[in-house]
């Protein structure tokens, strides 16, 4: 249940814009490209846009999905992302304590990034999952310090658990299954989640490659042995999933 108090509103007021700017993070990042100083563009034209077509939703919905200058169609990516930044609000509030809720929120809208870029293009930046793991550290050290280091502990696990899968893929398979990305979003999942939410976001993670490869499949995207899996998207799913509602009991 929603419990509407006035940063829920701030929240959801900020949710939009925010989305836009991480769709932005989503589509520069993996390419370099500036992030801060760089002015929106028309990737088909290269027309700057202006502010009339940055506006979050409303513009992509008053354009029709096109460019207003060539007419070039506009992915339907931009005001999903909005739409999804406003979404990990709305689940956030409903589901953890108030005090909570800002800190949740900010969690949720860099896991979005980083499992949107992995999906687009198996890229996780150092720039997001990095600052992740202090982040997780300084979470716990203020919520419960006696837990601080379990949740050190598991940083450390899940570092080393993907790569050691990653080592013993590379000898059965003779080539690379895992990037240093999924390692440093795994330890990140342990700063998070602790020792005990590690093995839920990795069996998460799996879930939701599969999922993927599944919905990949019924779009006819051909599929094959090599065909590369965005672990990380299903990582960030399963951080996500574990810091909201805990570990996977088998109990």
């Amino acid at each position: 249940m929603i419990e509407w108090r006035p940063e829920t509103f701030i929240l959801l007021m900020m949710a939009p814009f925010i989305g836009s700017f991480l769709g932005v993070l989503v589509i520069r990042l993996p390419k370099n490209e500036d992030v801060v100083s760089h002015r929106s563009h028309c990737r088909s034209c290269s027309k700057s846009l202006s502010a009339i077509d940055l506006i979050p939703i409303l513009s992509w919905v008053a354009s029709s999905g096109k460019c207003r200058h060539c007419g070039a169609g506009l992915s339907i990516f931009y005001p999903a992302i909005e739409f999804s930044s406003i979404g990990i609000v709305i689940w956030a509030t409903s589901t953890v304590e108030p005090e909570l809720v800002p800190l949740t929120v900010a969690l949720g809208w860099v896991l979005l990034t980083l499992g949107c870029m992995d999906l687009r293009d198996f890229f996780l930046s150092d720039w997001l999952t990095l600052p992740l793991v202090p982040a997780g550290l300084i979470t716990w050290w203020l919520l419960e310090p006696t837990v601080l280091w379990d949740h050190v502990a598991a940083a450390g696990a899940g570092l080393l658990l993907i790569l050691i899968i990653d080592w013993a893929y590379r000898k059965i398979r003779g080539r690379a299954g895992l990037g240093l990305g999924d390692a440093k979003l795994m330890a990140a999942a342990g700063a998070w989640t602790g020792l005990g939410g590690i093995g839920s976001v990795l069996l998460l993670g799996v879930a939701m490659s599969a999922i993927i490869l599944l919905c990949w499949r019924a779009l006819n995207i051909k599929i094959a042995g090599e065909t590369a899996v965005p672990l990380g998207t299903g990582l960030a799913a399963g951080i996500w999933l574990t810091w909201l509602y805990g570990p996977i009991s088998l109990g």
